[in-house]
């Protein structure tokens, strides 16, 4: 639980063969390939101007959505899951992330990229997340980020990398989460207390990330702790509207 910041929890030697994330199909994805892939998001993002001091939104909720975050944390830049549509007025706003068949709905600021994963994008100008995710470098430069950069927003409220970690070991102790535990997200990742708990939390302590898709066929338990403030299969729950940070 040695981490400052977020990188230090994709670093080099944090990869190995332990499943690190699961998605709502119950694909297994380990350690290695979460890492590798998220350098890959990082430079494959850099070319669309992601840096410190912008916002990236991201829209979904799937490993593609995840990697999109991890890539715009190792940039330095401030994620924003599922933006609203109109953001022509936030001058911070540098790109978006987001379904091929959704993306289009979005109305960006002069200057702004279009990142499309899914099906390949046919407007000139878009990015696909897909194939340039696969072609890029598979390892990404040393960093040294500040714990005070900013992290992750909902618009309203914005966590830095040592709020967010410090609250996601909070999230760990009251919960007594282990490295074998699976923490399936039933909560929408735009609430800035799920990726704390969902996402860092077990990244802390090489745990498990479930993924879900809120459909009928994925209402049965899939691990140890959800992560919602509804009812959920699971045996344990981590409220977010209780998490503090």
């Amino acid at each position: 639980m040695n981490a400052a910041t977020v990188d230090d929890l994709l670093a080099r030697e944090r990869r190995g063969d332990r499943t690190a994330l699961v998605d709502a199909t119950g694909r297994e994805y380990d350690r290695h390939w979460l890492c590798t892939s998220s350098w890959k998001a990082g430079n494959f993002l850099r070319h669309s101007g992601v840096r410190e001091g912008v916002t990236v939104g991201v829209v979904g909720e799937g490993p593609l959505s995840l990697l999109a975050f991890f890539g715009t944390t190792l940039l330095e830049g401030t994620t924003r899951f599922d933006p609203s549509t109109d953001l022509a007025d936030d001058e911070r706003f540098r790109a978006l992330v987001a379904p091929t068949d959704e993306g289009d709905a979005y109305e960006l600021p002069p200057g702004a990229q279009r990142v499309y994963y899914g099906d390949q994008p046919d407007q000139p100008g878009v990015h696909h997340f897909d194939a340039g995710l696969w072609s890029e470098n598979p390892s990404f430069p040393p960093l040294s980020v500040d714990p005070g950069t900013a992290l992750v927003t909902d618009g309203e409220r914005t966590l830095t990398h040592g709020e967010a970690l410090e609250a996601a070991r909070g999230v760990v102790e009251e919960h007594d989460l282990e490295a074998d535990d699976r923490i399936v997200v039933r909560a929408p990742l735009s609430n800035p207390g799920t990726v704390v708990a969902g996402v860092l939390a077990p990244l802390l302590i090489e745990g498990t990330i479930v993924l879900t898709d809120g459909t009928e066929s994925d209402r049965g338990k899939r691990g140890e702790v959800a992560v919602s403030s509804d009812p959920a299969p699971e045996p344990a729950r981590i409220d977010v509207e209780r998490i503090d940070y």
